[in-house]
């Protein structure tokens, strides 16, 4: 590496870094949302379960930086930066997809990522690690039984921070499958049905334990209908793989014509590049994980609900596809690569000072409002007639960074308690600072 690429390469991660920060300190909300009341509660209200919807590895993350003195709040946004410094510092240290590491942090949809209070900014590390490992099997670097222990530990890990990671498990079974005649494919095989016998023993042993409805009300044949979820794949890839701007807008116009072409022509590109230059055995690996992942999460849409796929439920999945594709445009561009980065930034920092709130700001209102009202330390509700229209939860999801201890309610009865808390007594007691590009 020449002197000219490494200076490239440390003013990009540093750009990254104070982006990453100015993302969520430049959002009214200091991004989080619907979710995010979910997992600062679970990790407030620790070692008690609070639900079993989500997996205890993100809320436990945010409950361990608690021990240091902070709120859950900026210890998600602590795991967040973490996570990311990780991701460049391990591919630094491995010399495994380093260049590529670098340019996909820097992209405006990871890069916003890390900065959300969300469990996909802990779960990418981990995924970096299992490609990491699988890696170091195709080479045959390891193998035998520390290669399956190995294997089988990082799809656990992967399966404890999202249940999404069941389509890892699967695509790996998959990858041993096809190259079943390869030394390393009993491997990836035997790994993949013991994450699967940890999925099965985590369903009876925690899920069903504390919540034993949890699949019966989960699942729900025919929930969507295909006319609804191709346009939304679609639409859902072509912002993934946008490698500028992640988000449409829900409005409609020109502008989306715009968002979902250059993602599209983007991913006509990276077939392209993959069907025309030589793959590596762990390249082939990365592809086969990545678009397992995205056809399964896909296809689960049909009976079991999740919002429209998105940048961010996608990106454990478009991680591997991207790491590829920058490889191949390294080979081709060279260090001309980095351009595309540094056209990524440019274009978050515009869309995050369009867009730009006061979080720190709103924060202070918020905190002042509870202590006059004495709620800062008390479990609240929050009631709302409507979850799925945000903002009406917008002051909810404000209100759990400073006391996370809160819940959504959608019983009107519930508003006569004293710590019932409608988007009403809020504002009427205190002024927010709203953008007016949501």
């Amino acid at each position: 590496m020449n002197f000219k690429e490494r200076n490239i390469q440390i003013s990009m991660v540093i750009i990254t870094l104070v982006m990453t920060i100015l993302r969520f300190l430049l959002n009214e909300k200091g991004r989080v949302n619907p979710d995010s009341i979910r997992y600062m509660r679970f990790a407030h209200v620790l070692p008690e379960v609070d639900n079993t919807i989500t997996p205890l590895g993100y809320p436990l993350s945010i409950k361990f930086f608690t021990l240091f003195g902070t709120d859950e709040f900026w210890a998600s946004k602590i795991v967040g930066i973490l996570a990311f410094l990780f991701i460049i510092i391990f591919a630094w240290k491995k010399r495994f997809f380093f260049k590529e590491s670098v340019l996909i942090s820097a992209i405006f949809s990871f890069l916003s990522i890390f900065s959300f209070t969300m469990s996909e900014a802990l779960i990418l590390p981990f995924v970096f690690l299992f490609f990491y490992c699988a890696h170091q099997i195709i080479t045959g670097e390891i193998s035998g039984g520390k290669a399956i222990f190995y294997l089988s530990i990082s799809l656990i890990a992967l399966y404890n921070i999202r249940y999404s990671s069941l389509f890892f498990v699967g695509g790996t079974g998959l990858f041993g499958l096809i190259f079943c005649k390869r030394n390393y494919a009993k491997t990836f095989i035997i790994s993949a049905f013991i994450g699967l016998l940890f999925i099965i023993v985590y369903k009876f042993l925690f899920i069903d334990y504390f919540n034993s409805n949890y699949i019966n009300e989960a699942l729900e044949i025919g929930l969507n209908p295909t006319s609804k979820l191709v346009p939304e794949f679609f639409q859902g890839l072509a912002t993934s793989f946008n490698p500028f701007i992640h988000i449409a807008d829900p409005g409609g116009g020109k502008i989306n014509v715009a968002i979902y072409g250059i993602g599209a022509m983007n991913i006509v590109l990276m077939l392209y590049l993959f069907f025309t230059k030589r793959l590596s055995e762990t390249d082939k690996f990365l592809l086969l994980i990545g678009v397992c992942g995205i056809v399964c999460s896909y296809f689960i849409q049909y009976f079991y609900w999740i919002t429209p796929l998105d940048y961010r439920l996608l990106a454990p999945f478009s991680f591997p596809v991207w790491l590829v594709y920058f490889k191949k445009l390294f080979e081709i561009f060279n260090v001309k690569t980095y351009a595309l980065g540094f056209l990524s930034l440019i274009s978050g920092a515009l869309f995050t000072w369009l867009s730009k709130g006061d979080y720190l700001e709103n924060r202070k209102e918020i905190t002042r409002f509870l202590k006059q009202e004495k709620l800062e330390n008390t479990k609240l509700l929050f009631y709302v007639k409507d979850v799925e229209k945000l903002d009406e939860v917008q002051i909810a999801e404000l209100i759990s960074t400073v006391n996370p201890d809160i819940d959504l309610t959608s019983k009107v009865e519930d508003t006569l308690k004293k710590t019932t808390l409608t988007q009403h007594k809020v504002l009427e007691k205190i002024k927010l600072r709203k953008n007016k590009f949501q």
